[in-house]
């Protein structure tokens, strides 16, 4: 071999080696790019709830440590305790009292601040201030409005002739008034959600609607909610997960954060908290855990699910239909 075959040869292998190395980059370098979420991920995301499997099936004590293994004891256990019920019947109750009134009026607030208003950026801040606000801050100043003697709400019902309310001992005003807190808190930050999603809306959309003769209201619903399908199952979805989850609001309802006297607003959070850290049994907080975890992926599902056929049959229902305008087919 002369060489110049010898350095031709060369030439080619180091050509068929960059362009192996190219070819390596576009396949490999996407998925280096994006490792350091799922590293994060997995480190606090899926180790814990990983941990939290195995700690359940085992005697667990918070001085002890780990004990005898004991398989699906803790969750038989926890099933057999009426505390379980009671905490799961307040996070639902809690949870539908906030985030049903939460998200029409998110959309409806997000629906007034897509209008031209003057100062427009400094409404838009100030329906964020309140998620800004710390937990115990909103507890403290709500505490001091829905108080059972000397509560700011209470007097001004006293003085229409109204009784005063027991909001820290009966149950349905004690989850109306955590609820309140989470609304005022989380209310605003959906409503910017759903500004965003109505401000991605093409104008001309809304241009022709105007010109077929449909009025505001029409085209708010039959044109501006059907586009914002995808942002609603989000945020639905969001505040599931949230507030099924819900442990500031209620812990700090009271002064002793137990859930009252009675339970009466005790959310699965508190209990597996109660468990934990007051009993100093991490079996069966984590069994609790692990039960809530499983509880809150059925209600996303079903609520994704939901979400869908109502949005594949209204899709159906624009196609075959138009939109109707002052009595009149457009």
């Amino acid at each position: 071999m002369t060489a110049a075959t010898e350095v031709d040869a060369r030439a080619i292998r180091r050509i068929a080696f960059n362009h192996r190395l190219s070819h390596w980059d576009v396949k490999f370098s996407p998925y280096l790019y994006i490792s350091p979420f799922f590293i994060v991920f997995a480190l606090i995301g899926l180790f814990p709830l990983g941990y939290t499997a195995w700690v359940s099936l085992h005697d667990w004590n918070l001085i002890g440590g780990q004990g005898d293994f004991v398989g699906l004891e803790n969750f038989q256990t926890v099933l057999a305790q009426p505390y379980f019920w009671i905490s799961l019947r307040n996070t639902f109750s809690i949870f539908l009292l906030s985030a049903v009134p939460q998200v029409i009026a998110a959309i409806a607030i997000a629906a007034v601040l897509d209008f031209n208003l003057r100062g427009k950026t400094f409404w838009r801040m100030g329906v964020l201030l309140p998620y800004v606000v710390a937990p115990v801050a909103v507890a403290l100043i709500f505490n001091d409005l829905f108080g059972d003697k000397y509560g700011v709400i209470n007097q001004l019902l006293n003085t229409v002739g109204i009784d005063s309310i027991r909001w820290h001992v009966d149950i349905i005003p004690s989850h109306f008034a955590i609820a309140t807190m989470v609304n005022f808190r989380w209310t605003g930050y959906n409503a910017l959600i759903f500004l965003a999603a109505m401000q991605a809306v093409p104008r001309d959309f809304y241009e022709a609607a105007i010109i077929d003769g449909a009025g505001r209201w029409r085209t708010f619903w039959s044109l501006t909610v059907p586009l914002m399908r995808p942002t609603i199952i989000f945020v639905i979805i969001t505040s599931t997960i949230g507030g099924l989850q819900i442990f500031d609001e209620p812990r700090m309802f009271d002064q002793y954060g137990q859930g009252g006297a009675s339970r009466q607003w005790q959310t699965l959070t508190l209990y597996i908290y109660e468990l934990g850290w007051n009993q100093r049994n991490f079996g069966r907080a984590s069994a609790v855990s692990w039960l809530l975890f499983l509880i809150i992926i059925l209600i996303a599902a079903l609520n994704f699910y939901i979400s869908r056929r109502i949005s594949a049959t209204s899709d159906k229902a624009i196609k075959v239909r138009p939109i109707k305008a002052r009595g009149k087919i457009s």
